[in-house]
């Protein structure tokens, strides 16, 4: 049951990227299962625990996937645009860089790990904010409000016009 979840989280997430992505939800479930459970077994305080963990090694893996095309390209020389860095996230309808956006995380994080957290479960989790909410045990009012907030953060950040 928690793997046809994850597969269905897997899928919703990589129909974001470009079609002939490299990367199949099958091969994301288990990089993530395997950046879990690969060295040592993990205790998990709760389902929003787990769906949080999972979501955080799902954003690992893409990139990390996404740095390493980077610099394949590098190595072959300088390159156009590279659709496979890029990814479409609901902040504005904008085209993001994926590294970029996983920097601007990092940043929500130090300032407000809840809100990252958020941004992770939904976007590179692929949850709903419906599933979201129940994960984390809160209103659906709640985690749009949340999730609301955590866009406009990101698209300061991103914009490079944050105080």
């Amino acid at each position: 049951m928690v793997y046809a979840t994850l597969h269905r989280i897997a899928q919703s997430h990589l129909k974001k990227e470009r079609p002939d992505h490299t990367l199949q939800p099958t091969e994301l479930v288990n990089e993530a299962y395997l950046k879990l459970f690969g060295h040592s077994e993990i205790q998990f305080a709760d389902r929003a625990h787990f769906f949080a963990l999972v979501s955080r090694a799902m954003r690992r893996i893409l990139v990390d996937h996404a740095r390493a095309r980077a610099a394949a390209r590098r190595a072959d020389g300088p390159s156009q645009w590279d659709p496979e860095v890029e990814v479409e996230a609901d902040t504005g309808n904008l085209q993001l860089k994926l590294l970029e956006l996983d920097l601007a995380l990092n940043a929500l994080a130090q300032e407000k790990s809840s809100l990252a957290e958020l941004i992770e479960m939904r976007y590179f989790g692929g949850m709903t904010a419906e599933e979201t909410a129940e994960v984390l045990g809160r209103s659906v009012h709640t985690v749009r409000h949340d999730l609301r907030l955590a866009h406009a953060w990101l698209r300061r950040e991103l914009a490079g016009t944050r105080p």
